[in-house]
């Protein structure tokens, strides 16, 4: 009988795990240690499908938030995996948001979507890189569960799902179910009589948790960080809101400093850090914002010495590239003090004695900072015979540079260039946004070439994925999109620039290659209206002909977006903000063309697949009748089998162009009128027979 009790035993241990776990068993009450005077500060972390979740943003139609914590290969998570989901279902509809919580260091993405497959989690699955929300929550082990009151962002309750599995045992079915009792007593109103119980659960290695952060200390640690990252804006003349250039500033704005980098509004670099490798990345790595934040927690300790940045003078540059070889001033603007101000399209004409050049490299020097969101460029071959500088200017050319806040120069590649030809002039499209008092801009560009006579190897393109027939449905606050465009050569890709308006949420960029297989090359779990810039790659990345570029964005169209002019509508393809855009802006090389030797036809065959690419759904290379949407495009389901010639069920892309050019005469083949290859909130853009500029960086 003892060996037949033994084995028994054993059966049970294998399902939870003989550990040797130590520590409070399951069900033991801690009153006078509830929970509720625990407050919760603000945090954003990114789930195991590349999405960014702000915690506080959740408190506007939330009742209550449950996180979970969890751990791969953790018994007692697995074991309780269908409690835990039983417990989100019985909440649905309810107003309560469960996630998962992994604060593991070693517990890398690929392995915890393996896990959420294996042991069919229904969660999202927060990673915790830095584990500094798992400091702040004090976890300890896996297997508890958190309740928090989006209206307080105080903690009501800690504890196991329920008392079946403990250590080493489990219970056929459950006696106590103290989350659930927690949850329904906090909904109800009611007083939770257990708020606190230890739960059982494998122990999370917090790894910086106990270390003695004072040692920490400004002048040898946090000024060199400040310096690397932050002086570039936060200096005088620079376009942050206050200056840290010195030890007070640094340490009066530190609890803001903490704040921004625990929910990621800062440095704005929102690339996803396990995705690409890029060469103007402005991000903290994970150890330097680890030692801020611990900085700042320990009191934010100056140390001994001189002050590194003190000793210092800083003061942005006029011109950070240095003195331009040409600048043009763009015609002044009166900006009202509210309302909203049509795009403008002025032009400036080139130097009388300007000829022939090849241009590098590009400044936009932005006077109204806080009334100018963005400004695109078009090199247009001749002045507009107007004369009229306010009008007629656009974007008809290449782009010779851009703007977006933080992002005002843009340095062409080693040995590329665009070609501006004399006796041109340079078009513009000016975004203002009125701020409560009217001002007069006065912009200007900075241009730098070439030496005279000297003509780059390679020419460098741009073009642009987009989708003008979007219509973000209400109310939803991850609705998804899809589009993509093929290459049909050889080529080499330098850059992603996303684009959207109020309601984009996040964005990344694949590689389907020829054979089928897919990269990820680019990853924004977060989008950030009022940041926007090109993500350049650290090295070009190797585009064989005939691979699929294919983009995705998701929206949030719902009250929990701040920035969210109306979540009751569904927002159409428009030029203002609130509007919506799809735009996946890139610049691309040929590897077979040279200055000597252009390659029209292949600008000509990547634009004219974009058109595809942006019905295609399901990315399987051909239309069905289902894919025809929107008011345009919809009109050809009639006749759809009219334009199947070989009744497959699907156009491919030469029944859709004779579709497109007949039923709708051409225009469901072409972009909007006026639109150019430029990035920022032009409309969609034309397919050129070439595009020789760079994308701007705005």
């Amino acid at each position: 009988m003892k060996v037949s009790r033994f084995m028994a035993s054993a059966a049970v241990a294998a399902l939870v795990g003989v550990w040797g776990f130590t520590g409070a068993g399951t069900g033991h009450v801690d009153q006078a240690s509830a929970a509720s005077a625990s407050k919760v500060d603000n945090f954003e972390l990114t789930d195991q499908n590349l999405l960014a979740h702000n915690l506080y943003s959740m408190g506007v139609d939330t009742k209550a938030i449950v996180l979970i914590t969890q751990g791969n290969g953790c018994p007692v998570n697995r074991n309780n995996a269908t409690a835990y989901n039983a417990l989100k279902a019985a909440y649905a509809g309810k107003g309560v948001e469960f996630f998962m919580l992994n604060a593991n260091s070693q517990d890398s993405r690929e392995d915890i979507l393996k896990e959420v497959a294996d042991f069919h989690y229904d969660f999202q699955v927060l990673q915790d890189t830095n584990q500094l929300v798992g400091e702040q929550l004090h976890v300890e082990r896996t297997g508890e569960v958190i309740v928090i009151d989006p209206k307080t962002w105080n903690i009501v309750f800690r504890g196991p799902v329920d008392d079946r599995v403990t250590y080493e045992r489990q219970k056929a079915a459950a006696t106590k179910t103290y989350a659930k009792d927690a949850l329904d007593s906090f909904l109800a109103g009611r007083s939770i009589k257990t708020a606190r119980v230890d739960a059982p659960g494998c122990l999370i290695n917090l790894l910086e948790a106990k270390a003695d952060h004072s040692k920490i200390s400004y002048v040898k640690d946090i000024a060199p960080i400040i310096q690397d990252k932050c002086i570039t804006c936060h200096q005088a003349g620079g376009i942050g809101p206050m200056t840290l250039v010195n030890y007070e500033d640094v340490r009066g704005h530190s609890l803001m400093i903490r704040e921004v980098l625990r929910t990621k509004r800062m440095p704005p670099f929102h690339a996803d850090p396990r995705v690409g490798h890029f060469s103007n990345d402005r991000s903290l790595s994970a150890d330097q914002i680890k030692t801020m934040i611990h900085w700042v927690e320990a009191g934010s300790p100056r140390g001994t010495g001189a002050d590194p940045l003190g000793v210092q003078q800083f003061a942005a540059k006029e011109w950070p590239l240095g003195t331009p070889d040409v600048v043009l001033n763009i015609p002044a603007y009166s900006i009202p003090a509210n309302g909203v101000v049509d795009y403008q399209n002025p032009w400036a004409a080139m130097p009388a004695n300007f000829e022939d050049r090849w241009l590098r490299a590009s400044t936009i020097k932005v006077d109204q900072r806080q009334a100018v969101h963005h400004v695109l460029t078009g090199y247009l071959p001749r002045v507009p015979a107007s004369g009229d500088q306010t009008r007629g200017g656009g974007l008809g050319g290449p782009s010779v540079g851009g703007y977006a806040v933080g992002a005002e120069s843009q340095t062409w590649p080693t040995d590329s260039g665009t070609f501006l030809q004399k006796g041109g002039a340079v078009g513009f499209q000016m975004h203002y946004t009125p701020f409560g008092k009217p001002v007069v801009d006065n912009t200007k560009i900075g241009l730098y070439f070439y030496p005279k006579g000297t003509t780059p190897t390679y020419v460098q393109h741009n073009s642009v994925i987009a989708d003008q027939n979007i219509a973000v449905a209400p109310n939803d606050n991850n609705w998804a999109d899809v589009a993509y465009m093929t290459f049909p050569a050889d080529a080499k890709l330098f850059n992603v620039f996303p684009h959207t308006h109020y309601r984009g949420r996040s964005s990344s960029v694949e590689l389907q290659y020829p054979d089928g297989r897919k990269e990820l090359i680019f990853s924004m779990p977060k989008y950030d209206f009022n940041w926007q810039g090109a993500y350049d790659f650290k090295e070009p990345l190797n585009i064989p002909a005939g691979t699929k570029m294919i983009a995705h964005f998701t929206y949030d169209n719902s009250k929990r977006n701040p920035y969210n002019p109306d979540p009751n509508r569904t927002v159409p393809w428009g030029d203002q903000s609130f509007d919506e855009m799809f735009y996946m802006a890139f610049d691309y090389q040929w590897k077979e063309e040279t200055s000597s030797h252009r390659t029209p036809q292949y600008d000509a065959a990547l634009n004219n697949s974009r058109l595809i690419g942006m019905l295609d759904k399901n990315i399987d290379g051909k239309i069905q009748s289902a894919e025809l949407t929107g008011r345009q495009f919809a009109a050809l389901k009639p006749m759809f089998s009219m334009f199947d010639r070989n009744g497959d069920g699907g156009l491919d892309s030469t029944e859709l162009a004779a579709a497109t050019s007949g039923a709708l005469g051409g225009r469901g083949g072409r972009a909007p009128d006026g639109a150019a290859p430029n990035r920022g909130e032009a409309a969609m853009p034309p397919a050129p027979a070439a595009s020789n500029g760079s994308t701007p960086r705005g």
